[in-house]
């Protein structure tokens, strides 16, 4: 067994978001696949594959994410032509969900991970291999209260697979 595993920090939906947003990624149809409803997210901060000293000492630290919930509203489809992959977002973002990227990537890098530089757009991955969604917004918005944040492992070894819990912090109400 390898001692580097693949992770990523996210804003974890709650049960009642999940089946919103798996009823969306249907809604949207065309070709590609839907992302399978238990692995719907939003990433903060995608450490990557990276040592298993690294990713218990995020699982130690993602308390320090704690903060108030907060709500969040997905108002907006979008595609990534290289990726291809069709999502969902926020038309505008939350300040809180701004600072909470911020504080995850700065956790990654005090526990010695750099994580993927690039600006924040944040969304939900809904289908791969899809086309372009034909419109910008979705038929219904879904209006969630962000109130978990996760450390999720994604396969074995590091290698894209199944996702896995590994730590979590609820936010105060």
């Amino acid at each position: 067994m390898s001692n580097r595993r693949r992770v990523f920090i996210a804003l974890w939906p709650d049960e009642a978001t999940r089946e919103m947003l798996d009823e969306e990624a249907k809604r949207l149809g065309g070709p590609g696949r839907p992302i399978p409803k238990a692995h719907l997210h939003l990433t903060l901060a995608f450490a990557g594959t990276i040592p298993a000293t690294q990713v218990d000492c995020i699982a130690r630290e993602i308390g320090m994410l704690e903060q108030e919930a907060f709500p969040l509203t997905l108002d907006r489809l979008g595609h990534f032509e290289r990726a291809r992959v069709s999502w969902i977002g926020p038309s505008e973002t939350p300040a809180a969900l701004d600072t909470l990227a911020a504080r995850a990537r700065d956790l990654a890098r005090a526990c010695g991970v750099t994580p993927e530089d690039h600006p924040f757009l944040p969304h939900v991955t809904l289908r791969r291999f899809a086309r372009p969604p034909e419109s910008d917004r979705p038929e219904h918005p879904i209006h969630w209260n962000a109130a978990e944040v996760a450390l999720i492992e994604s396969g074995q070894d590091g290698n894209p697979g199944l996702y896995q819990v590994l730590a979590r912090v609820r936010f105060s109400s």
